[in-house]
């Protein structure tokens, strides 16, 4: 059956095709991808990380610092253009022919692979690329970029690849150059892949991103998060936050409590602890933000603030203030109003303490 095509948006801007299988065909999908798995993971790369039992993103990132801290301060971070969309069929079940004999298999998975795309109640045929949203594909991936693991190997490279996010480490940035230029014609060439070279550089680790995260510059490199998921975040905590939005202040720190959990699981990782004591404060003042604006009248805001604690001169004074809903939300008074303790009984959930739980338990 054709997939469905669902279009989400990237992080860094873009639309990423999925293409969601029925049901049926998502068990079938999940059965092959256990059988292959058992005889394909074996023979993988150990640097390779992305869809593998027992590994992870973190290992990847742990392993590209190790290799910084080592001396290979320069990377060759290496964008393949909408991979998933451009493998090649043919290629693909040539490479499974090698290791799989079994024909009915075979002709099974070209099916998948030539399943064709729902868009609108309107299927299309697909002649390349692997699907991304069935559970086979990520294998598959993993198996059409195990020659270039594989090749990496053979050239006595420093590199780690999560997917088809693929950073080589090397020692000078001409070395980098040599290796960009080597490689990117080894996979347009080999894997008939398409290198994005926008997107592609040669340049020091701290100021590329890589599965999330960046590095500093010191001979003992740490682990940091990189400006742009920061930003995203921000980004996610702005739209909650939004003032202009009538949600009530329960419903905010719901949103806000399930969205942060997840994203510190994840960034944690990271060496920087001040980071997250200032995530807490920017979220803690977006909170006040929102409860002045929602108490709208200055008679409210006076009966509130006396109510949390305040003198009824100081609330008089500030709750009759004709500064912005920002700008006083940053203020003394309101930040004694509202404190850090205020906010816990009110069921928001601190980053860092959360922060710090996870890393002990690491």
């Amino acid at each position: 059956m054709p997939v469905r095509r669902v279009e989400i948006p990237k992080p860094d801007g873009g639309i990423r095709l999925l293409g969601i299988p029925t049901v049926t065909d998502r068990m079938i999908q999940q059965a092959t991808a256990q059988v292959l798995s058992q005889i394909y993971d074996p023979m993988f790369s150990a640097h390779s990380y992305g869809f593998r039992p027992n590994r992870s993103a973190h290992d990847a990132v742990r392993k590209a610092r190790g290799y910084i801290k080592e001396g290979y301060r320069w990377v060759v971070d290496m964008d393949l253009e909408k991979f998933f969309d451009k493998v090649n069929h043919d290629r693909l079940m040539s490479t499974l022919a090698r290791r799989i004999k079994d024909k009915p298999l075979l002709k099974l998975i070209r099916k998948y692979l030539q399943a064709g795309v729902m868009i609108n109640g309107v299927i299309s045929t697909t002649e390349k690329g692997t699907p991304q949203g069935g559970p086979l594909s990520p294998l598959l991936s993993n198996i059409v970029l195990d020659e270039l693991d594989k090749e990496l190997e053979l050239r006595g490279h420093r590199f780690v690849r999560y997917a088809d996010d693929c950073n080589i480490y090397v020692q000078s940035k001409r070395a980098g150059e040599r290796t960009m230029t080597s490689i990117q014609r080894f996979i347009e060439k080999k894997l008939r892949l398409k290198v994005n070279e926008e997107k592609s550089s040669v340049d020091r680790p701290w100021r590329r991103k890589f599965l999330g995260f960046s590095f500093t510059s010191s001979k003992e490199p740490k682990i940091r998060i990189a400006k742009a998921s920061l930003k995203r975040m921000k980004k996610k905590v702005r739209e909650i936050t939004s003032r202009k939005m009538p949600y009530t202040m329960e419903y905010r720190i719901e949103k806000l409590n399930q969205y942060l959990i997840g994203w510190c699981g994840y960034f944690a990782l990271a060496d920087t602890k001040s980071v997250f004591t200032m995530l807490d404060s920017w979220i803690r003042r977006r909170l006040r933000m929102c409860l002045w604006k929602n108490w709208k009248r200055p008679k409210t805001r006076i009966r509130n603030l006396i109510r949390l604690g305040i003198s009824k001169h100081k609330a008089f004074e500030w709750g009759n203030s004709r500064k912005g809903y920002w700008r006083i939300s940053n203020s003394p008074i309101l930040d004694r109003a509202l404190n850090n303790s205020y906010w816990s009984r009110q069921g928001l959930r601190s980053l860092q303490s959360r922060y710090e739980i996870l890393r002990y338990l690491s």
